[in-house]
């Protein structure tokens, strides 16, 4: 029988032991290595990523900002198109108007009666 010291020595000294010994070197070499370029990447970002976050925040601005005139023309737009009509409405409205109401308000000394739309009218008082 041999002993455990021979076997011990038999198996250092063979091909697979070297074999499973240079695997395990190499396994590590490169998970190093793999672990310095994440770290280094990483430094990198985190060097870059304020200069990254400030251009897609200053891309963003310029979009919204876009939209923003967009909105604005398109604003201006509807509202002379309304305010065109609007005018037009009056127009037709004041052509139609009785002379009799506007004679009523702007007649003589005024008193402080309520109408309907919540404003002092202006009517005629008599005082003799």
């Amino acid at each position: 029988m041999t002993t455990i010291v021979t076997q011990a020595k038999k198996i250092t000294e063979s091909k697979p032991f070297y074999a499973l010994t240079g695997a395990g070197d190499f396994a590590v070499e490169k998970a190093r290595a793999y672990a310095s370029t994440v770290q280094d990447r990483a430094e990198t970002v985190a060097r870059e990523l304020p200069e990254k976050a400030r251009g897609y925040a200053d891309a963003a601005a310029t979009q919204i900002n876009r939209l923003y005139d967009d909105l604005a023309t398109r604003g201006r737009k509807v509202v002379s198109r309304v305010s065109g009509e609007a005018a037009l409405e009056l127009t037709e409205v004041s052509e139609t108007a009785e002379p009799a109401i506007a004679a009523e308000v702007t007649s003589g000394a005024t008193t402080g009666k309520r109408t309907t739309g919540g404003r002092a009218r202006a009517t005629t008082a008599n005082r003799g």
